[in-house]
């Protein structure tokens, strides 16, 4: 099930930006995935639906846009890496 919503945009505000309504529509959909991502209130594939991409156009979106995908700090990162290496060295022994 889908849901409309109408919002009034005075038409000098799409000649300033240049935009047809259609394109405003979609950068619209596009920047508030894009907030609802960052503020956890979407995952990034319900953010992709609701700008209407695919997964995967919604990351290759994001990345031309310069956007991060996924937002960690240096400590999460970190963690993430030494679980990496854990996995590795315990694969690492199963081959030997």
């Amino acid at each position: 099930m889908t849901t409309t919503i109408s919002i009034p945009i005075d038409s000098a505000l799409l000649l300033s930006l240049r935009l047809s309504r259609d394109e405003f529509a979609r950068e619209l959909l596009f920047s508030g995935a894009l907030a609802l991502y960052r503020q956890n209130k979407l995952s990034l594939g319900k953010a992709a639906e609701l700008a209407g991409y695919s997964r995967m156009a919604f990351i290759e979106e994001l990345s031309r846009r310069g956007e991060a995908i996924f937002d960690f700090s240096n400590e999460e990162v970190d963690e993430l890496i030494e679980q990496a290496d854990v996995v590795e060295r315990l694969l690492e022994s199963r081959v030997q």
